[in-house]
């Protein structure tokens, strides 16, 4: 299978320690991180993808507000920088180790912390990239820790 991810949630997954939005919300990531720790691939996806699933019957839905997208865009070009390839919608990857571990090394060192600007997590995956990401679920082994 295919997990669907926006381009600002490469770098969501980075830091995900099993805190969100509702626990609707987690458990569905941590399905998804532990997906991700298997191997599987991504397809990015414009808009609402798998990770916003649980969100999209909420009235006020923040996953379609233009600061999404712009979120989106600043962390395209990021990580398609990084990686020396195009990231856009239509474009497959998957994260082995030495991608995440190159996706963390350059969120740790704000290289691709534009998108980042004025999210309400910033200062949570900002404290988990201080410790090593430690405590994530998607592992640098490529493996997701149950948690």
């Amino acid at each position: 299978m295919t997990i669907r991810l926006r381009s600002h949630h490469l770098l969501c997954l980075l830091t995900y320690v099993g805190k969100g939005y509702s626990p609707a919300f987690t458990a569905n990531y941590d399905v998804i991180a532990e997906r991700l720790g298997r191997g599987e691939d991504i397809l990015i996806v414009s808009g609402p993808d798998d990770i916003c699933a649980p969100l999209l019957d909420e009235l006020e839905l923040h996953c379609l507000r233009e600061s999404a997208a712009e979120r989106d865009r600043l962390a395209a070009r990021d990580v398609g920088d990084l990686l020396a390839r195009p990231i856009r919608a239509g474009t497959s990857l998957t994260l082995d180790k030495a991608i995440l571990t190159e996706m963390r090394r350059a969120f740790s060192t704000g290289q691709t912390r534009n998108a980042c600007q004025g999210c309400e997590w910033s200062g949570l995956c900002s404290a988990v990239a201080a410790g090593g990401y430690q405590e994530t679920r998607v592992q640098r082994s490529g493996q997701s820790k149950q948690g």
